[in-house]
């Protein structure tokens, strides 16, 4: 649905630069214990955003963000709804480093990686953006806790710290598939089916857009 376009292509020197930028980033403790800084992985002409919390020892090996059991099985969710997250999505996390054992960000290591998300939101400009988990929920609109009540619903970016790169945008928060992990059953009502049906209401709303 999103294919590279002439304008990604005259765009991507900044990417570059952006991606290097992070490499080269030392604004917060993490940068000394990680492997790689993880920037994004899928399509830099994509409608949708896909924003998670942070990168995980998988992510932190390859260098990309979502490729561990999480990232799979958001992907065969993503599929499943119709979306092909190579085209469709540009996925990246809140902060770019793995935080140690996998714990949850500190406030201050998302506000310094905060500048490095303002610039990919700009950049890709995307019409629909996903919060995925209760970070990135915080992180983009300043809300603690309660994404079981706002997930699949879309949200305007009327507040929170990122609401100037947010205005124009819609915006759905999503539980994280980490959580999904702890939930084997698809039947209709448990939290992967429920995800699922989110993930249908996206591609109907991208649909809408092309």
């Amino acid at each position: 649905m999103a294919p590279c376009s002439a304008a990604v292509m005259t765009l991507q020197p900044q990417f570059d630069t952006l991606a290097q930028a992070c490499r080269d980033c030392r604004r917060c403790p993490l940068a000394a214990g990680r492997q790689q800084v993880v920037v994004s992985r899928g399509n830099p002409g994509a409608r949708v955003l896909l924003i998670g919390e942070a990168p995980g020892a998988d992510e932190d090996v390859r260098g990309q963000p979502f490729v561990g059991r999480s990232g799979q099985l958001l992907d065969r969710l993503l599929v499943q709804a119709g979306l092909d997250p190579l085209q469709d999505l540009y996925l990246c996390n809140a902060i770019k480093c793995r935080p140690p054992a996998n714990r949850r960000p500190r406030p201050a290591e998302v506000a310094a990686c905060r500048p490095w998300l303002a610039q990919q939101i700009r950049l890709v400009d995307p019409a629909l953006v996903l919060l995925v988990g209760g970070t990135a929920l915080e992180a983009v609109l300043a809300i603690k806790g309660g994404i079981t009540g706002l997930r699949g619903r879309w949200l305007s970016p009327e507040q929170g710290p990122m609401a100037t790169d947010m205005r124009g945008r819609r915006l759905m928060p999503l539980l994280h598939p980490s959580y999904l992990l702890r939930f084997a059953a698809e039947t209709e009502g448990s939290p992967r089916a429920l995800t699922r049906a989110d993930l249908q209401e996206v591609h109907r709303q991208l649909s809408a857009l092309v």
